[in-house]
């Protein structure tokens, strides 16, 4: 009984960790709107902060081990970079519904790819919660969604795999996930100074702005997602991930004034329903999976 109390003490830890990483990541839409800056700056800034301020915090668990040999490891952070690029890609050659509806068909990924990549069974729950999801974030973006720009939109896809690859290779790879986050984000910076090394210059404001973004909506936000990663499973890690989008534009609506549509509120009611109902009707894993 202890033990079982435990594990379930452990699965709401790790859920709380998971909605405070997806409610972090969720501010980016303020923070992007807020700046005139390009795309591919933005993210370069964000991703060099985000890096600095995790060597600077985790320290020895960044420098002092030798994580660079292992494949999941490698895997991170090349997804970890892949996907950050491919979705700022998808955003400029698509509008950016497509992309971020389209980036969050990694949740699909996730639960086809989890019994194969960190042995996590594939659950009725899972496939029902995730089908109502998706169908609530389609609510969403009712009269946004368009197909006009199919380069972006493919971008998009290709972001989803990463997203979903990311997701999997931190869960396999628990140990050095902090570390792997923390080069990702210093491998995304290294591979996009080429394309912004002529316009470095900011503003007081845009460095204000994209210290936030690196520090807060990215490297916090991903060090209590690793974290939730400890306690919960792959798919119930993308899942409760899905707050981000949904939660995005109720910040853009709070500080900007840009209204969603009855639709976005159905759509949000339906996608907290589902991720609150898998929740509920989650059981503690008697012994999360070995996936070393």
């Amino acid at each position: 009984m202890e033990h079982s109390s435990l594990r379930r003490v452990g699965l709401r830890r790790g859920i709380l960790y998971v909605i405070v990483a997806a409610l972090l990541w969720s501010t980016g839409g303020i923070g992007i709107k807020a700046v005139a800056d390009s795309a591919l700056k933005v993210t370069f800034y964000r991703s060099l902060f985000a890096a600095i301020a995790l060597m600077l915090f985790l320290g020895r668990r960044v420098w002092g081990r030798r994580w660079t040999s292992t494949p999941a490891f490698i895997a991170s952070v090349i997804s970890y970079g892949a996907c950050l690029t491919a979705f700022v890609v998808a955003t400029k050659w698509t509008t950016a519904a497509n992309a971020i509806f389209l980036q969050y068909a990694g949740v699909i990924w996730v639960l086809l790819f989890s019994p194969i990549v960190v042995r996590e069974p594939m659950r009725a729950r899972d496939v029902v919660a995730i089908v109502a999801a998706m169908a609530g974030m389609a609510l969403f973006f009712v009269g946004r969604f368009e197909t006009r720009g199919m380069a972006g939109n493919v971008m998009a896809l290709v972001s989803s795999v990463f997203f979903a690859a990311l997701i999997l290779s931190l869960r396999r790879e628990q140990r050095a996930a902090q570390a792997a986050v923390t080069w990702g984000n210093l491998a995304c910076a290294a591979a996009l100074l080429p394309f912004v090394a002529r316009d470095l210059a900011l503003t007081p404001r845009s460095f204000a702005v994209l210290a936030f973004l690196g520090i807060f909506q990215i490297a916090l936000a991903y060090f209590f997602f690793v974290k939730g990663l400890e306690h919960v499973t792959a798919t119930q890690a993308s899942l409760t991930g899905m707050l981000e989008p949904v939660s995005n534009p109720i910040w853009v609506f709070l500080f900007l004034g840009e209204r969603p549509s009855l639709y976005a509120f159905a759509g949000a009611a339906v996608v907290l329903a589902a991720i609150g109902w898998h929740t509920v009707t989650s059981q503690p894993i008697a012994e999360m999976p070995a996936v070393d």
